[in-house]
């Protein structure tokens, strides 16, 4: 099976200074969930080459097995170094994309043609397609073919109202992923703040938080398996 990845290449928290980009955890504990599985990964990103890292996201508080595992490995941090650009991936070329969020997402691939484009054409191939944490936001102009929002009656989760409100970024982030899905029609549900949580609805899996990034990717292993079979 043959995975793509699709990272932020954003890194400016709003207007405050400080620094986003891609959460770790949510792409080193899928990374070694389709690794294990023998599965071959590409990393993506809008601009291509290393995309921005979330610091907090590296802060010991945050750090996991996985994380000190990819940070330590020469093969994972050289596929992250050297992402390749959006513009020049297809669908066709994958079994199955995995979107890891971070709130750089929200800026860079919540708007970006190609990514809407990406997303549509692997689900419209009867491909798989997963996303975490704030990257279920980057469905908001996803459609389907009679141009529909594409999680219009869908069953969608992803990082919620509380959760934002937590981490102390309601007013700073572009949007909330929580209010865009429900905004758009979709059938959102949660669990309680920070706990894994995935919700599968046909060949779209999304995941609420960074807790749930590990279990999407297995969800989507089952599931990508289970197609190809």
């Amino acid at each position: 099976m043959k995975v793509l990845i699709v990272l932020t290449s954003h890194d400016e928290l709003g207007d405050t200074g400080r620094k986003t980009g891609f959460w770790l955890e949510e792409l080193a504990a899928p990374y070694y969930h389709f690794k294990e599985a023998g599965w071959e990964i590409t990393l993506a990103s809008p601009k291509g080459g290393r995309p921005p890292l979330d610091p907090k996201s590296n802060e010991i508080a945050f750090q996991t097995e996985q994380t000190r595992r990819f940070e330590s490995d020469p093969e994972a941090t050289s596929a992250l170094t050297n992402t390749v650009r959006l513009d020049s991936v297809s669908a066709a070329d994958f079994d199955t994309v995995f979107y890891p969020g971070g709130h750089g997402p929200l800026w860079d691939l919540a708007e970006d043609a190609d990514s809407a484009r990406l997303i549509e054409t692997t689900l419209r191939s009867g491909k798989p397609l997963a996303l975490v944490c704030h990257a279920p936001g980057v469905l908001r102009h996803a459609v389907n073919e009679d141009g529909t929002p594409l999680v219009q009656g869908r069953k969608v989760t992803g990082f919620t109202n509380s959760e934002e409100e937590g981490v102390a970024l309601t007013e700073i982030v572009p949007f909330l992923v929580e209010d865009e899905l429900k905004h758009l029609g979709g059938v959102y549900s949660k669990i309680g703040d920070w706990q894994p949580y995935v919700v599968q609805d046909d060949l779209l899996i999304t995941g609420q938080n960074p807790a749930s990034s590990g279990p999407a990717a297995e969800a989507l292993i089952k599931l990508t398996t289970t197609i190809n079979a």
